[in-house]
């Protein structure tokens, strides 16, 4: 659950020129959606790194190349502590924790649950603590629609993650592992209700993002240089590194600090449920491996959230 500091900094942010969310799919749905399946690329990606590669050095890698990148190509982004407000920067240091508590969280949750349960709990629980928060910090009730969206989208998610443990046997749970992963959900949803916030003030998305992940990637440093870095200078593991951070960091929150200036956040996070189902789709299609039936009917109901989120009803578009 969200912190009282935490909600209070949120809440508190004066608006300097709020901006109105509003345009048609492919002003905020579809980025949000091109970020989700570039981020799908990630399992992939690092299943191919060197053996012996640590996971959490794999993404810390890619967050700190991608982070720098971001920074470095986002105009406004040196200035713009400077150029917010006193609150506004609170705020700013509250998304560089957060873009640093998800890798942080999760990797370790992988360790302890595995790929499926992590993402799951992970993804499947960002819509939720998004909406919650969105709730607490007067940022906007959940809409049925949503709700209904939301609730096909995790559901969808759930059964096509875990089709195959569910077709051959559940295995036993993890409570820690399980509260890791869903502290990268609430990591997650902060700090993208964070950004979207500062983005609908009237500051730049692409430099919100570029100073929150410059700081997140300072923060998780430490986490890379404490690691044997070895397999780095490999042609291999350069190569997911370059990826994680152009593709997977770079380009995918470039687009997802578009999407968010026309998108509420508690929407963004259940957009970006298609991730597991491109990360699925690859895996059949790249890895070879088999989806189960359940897997693939827990994808049709995914897509049918997404669906019915991503385009809004006639009497909407007649409005």
């Amino acid at each position: 659950m969200p912190n009282d500091a935490s909600s209070r900094a949120l809440a508190s942010a004066a608006p300097s020129r709020p901006q109105p969310r509003h345009g048609g799919p492919l002003s905020g749905p579809v980025p949000i959606l091109a970020a989700a399946v570039l981020w799908g690329t990630t399992g992939t990606a690092g299943s191919l790194a060197p053996a012996g590669a640590p996971p959490a050095a794999i993404g810390a890698a890619g967050l700190t190349l991608g982070g720098l990148i971001l920074f470095l190509s986002a105009r406004g982004s040196r200035s713009l502590p400077q150029r917010c407000a006193r609150r506004e920067r609170w705020l700013l240091a509250l998304g560089t924790l957060a873009v640093t508590g998800y890798p942080v969280s999760f990797y370790p949750a992988v360790a302890r649950t595995g790929v499926a349960v992590a993402t799951v709990v992970a993804l499947g629980s960002a819509p939720v603590f998004a909406g919650l928060l969105a709730w607490l910090t007067r940022q906007g009730r959940p809409t049925a629609r949503w709700l209904c969206g939301t609730a096909a989208a995790v559901l969808g998610c759930t059964v096509l993650v875990l089709g195959p443990q569910l077709a051959g046997g559940a295995a036993p749970m993890d409570i820690i592992g399980v509260a890791l992963a869903g502290l990268s959900g609430l990591s997650y949803a902060a700090y993208s209700l964070i950004g979207g916030k500062l983005i609908a003030h009237g500051h730049p998305s692409s430099a919100v993002m570029g100073v929150m992940f410059a700081g997140g990637a300072l923060l998780v440093l430490p986490v890379l240089l404490c690691s044997d870095t070895h397999w780095l200078v490999t042609r291999r593991g350069a190569a997911v590194v370059l990826h994680l951070a152009v593709v997977t960091t770079f380009l995918a929150y470039r687009l997802f600090g578009y999407g968010l200036r026309h998108t509420a956040a508690q929407v963004a996070m259940t957009l970006t449920l298609a991730e597991p189902a491109v990360a699925a789709l690859l895996g059949v299609a790249v890895l070879g491996e088999r989806l189960p039936g359940a897997s693939w009917c827990g994808l049709g109901v995914l897509a049918t959230g997404l669906v019915f989120l991503t385009f809004p009803d006639g009497r909407r578009r007649g409005r």
